[in-house]
């Protein structure tokens, strides 16, 4: 795993959600290296609430520590979530809170 010793012990772990900072480095380590990690760990779903976009996206099925899937939605509609989780998502809500 990519730098070993800044992870949790990532056992048990079915998904992880992510949302993006305001910082100026958030491209770099919010949608690329922290999905990385979570990829590398084996956890099986990343979250991705990207505030910048307005979109969801869920990172799914790590292989060889890349996400084979990563479909993008738009706040508003409901998002189903891939095993294990198998969930559906209302994102509705989320608008409420863009800029």
């Amino acid at each position: 795993m990519a730098q070993e010793g800044d992870w949790a012990n990532p056992d048990g772990v079915l998904m992880v959600v992510e949302v993006t900072s305001r910082d100026r480095d958030t491209d770099r380590r919010d949608r690329i290296d922290k999905v990385r990690g979570y990829a590398e760990a084996g956890i099986p779903i990343c979250l991705l609430i990207d505030r910048d976009n307005d979109t969801l996206v869920v990172h799914s099925e790590p292989q060889d520590g890349r996400y084979q899937q990563s479909p993008s939605y738009r706040w508003g509609v409901a998002v189903a979530l891939p095993s294990p989780v198998n969930v559906t998502l209302d994102t509705e809500d989320l608008k409420d809170y863009a800029d």
